[in-house]
């Protein structure tokens, strides 16, 4: 038998090899788990990569999209309109403005957004109104004015069944942006609240625009001349409350008037304040 301490050393050792090659196998074991570990790490980097360009991509493609599809509806507006001059100067114009007024009133981002590409189509029922009406130089007859107060009503046709959110606001505008505050109006008479605040915006946006101007039939009012006519229809044509947001913001709607300066090109809205707007 071998002497105690002898076997206990030699029981330690075997006990101390058991342990080296545990942590033998631990240490392998973890390296390669490591090397895993990197090597998932690096594919997923790598795929994070890949998606971000992916991303890019399709962002890239969808501003291409956004594009073309509001270049359309640009030049489809320009095509309604071709018959007036300014139309292009006109419908920026005014669509600035109308987000402007949006934006100052805090509507949300995406609305205001909607706003800005929908508000060129306000008129976009007059595509259907004879030229010999819309380019009448003189006083329309009362039955000429009931022709141009269909053009609402067109638009909203035209723009009726789509999926898309701007269409929708654009049809809701080209409907309702001449309704009046006090309910005199047209097509539909509305009043007060009942109108939507996207054509209330329109309608006053427009009528300013209209008014400063120059047409076939008139030249530009003094933008002071344009301001008492609006702020004498507060409450009466226009909502007040947006009516107010305009005017406390007439520095930068003369700012945007400035920057979108119309050369030789007039007209849009063909309508004289009185008779036709």
């Amino acid at each position: 038998m071998e002497p105690k301490h002898l076997s206990d050393t030699s029981f330690a050792i075997d006990v101390l090899k058991k342990y080296a090659e545990d942590l033998a196998e631990v240490y392998k074991s973890q390296k390669i788990k490591g090397k895993e570990l990197q090597t998932a790490k690096r594919q997923l980097v790598k795929y994070a990569d890949d998606l971000n360009k992916a991303i890019q991509d399709l962002k890239g493609t969808h501003r291409e999209l956004q594009e073309a599809y509001l270049d359309t509806i640009h030049r489809l507006v320009l095509a309604a309109e071709y018959k007036d001059e300014d139309t292009g100067d006109h419908i920026v114009r005014m669509s600035r403005y109308s987000a402007l007024i949006a934006k100052k009133l805090c509507l949300p981002a995406e609305e205001v957004q909607n706003l800005l590409y929908a508000s060129p189509m306000h008129d976009i029922g007059k595509i259907g109104i004879p030229d010999s009406i819309l380019m009448k130089p003189g006083k329309l007859t009362e039955e000429e004015f009931e022709t141009i107060k269909t053009h609402p009503a067109i638009g909203e046709k035209i723009l009726a069944d789509s999926k898309a959110a701007v269409l929708k606001v654009a049809g809701q505008i080209a409907l309702s942006h001449h309704e009046k505050w006090n309910g005199r109006g047209y097509p539909q008479g509305l009043a007060g609240d009942n109108i939507p605040l996207t054509a209330r915006i329109v309608g006053l946006v427009d009528v300013f625009d209209a008014l400063t101007s120059k047409r076939p039939y008139k030249d530009p009012f003094p933008v002071e001349v344009a301001l008492d006519i609006i702020k004498k229809d507060r409450g009466e044509h226009f909502d007040p409350d947006v009516v107010d947001v305009f005017l406390e913001n007439i520095d930068e709607i003369l700012k945007i008037k400035a920057e979108v300066v119309s050369a030789e090109d007039v007209s849009l809205s063909d309508f004289t304040f009185v008779e036709r707007e």
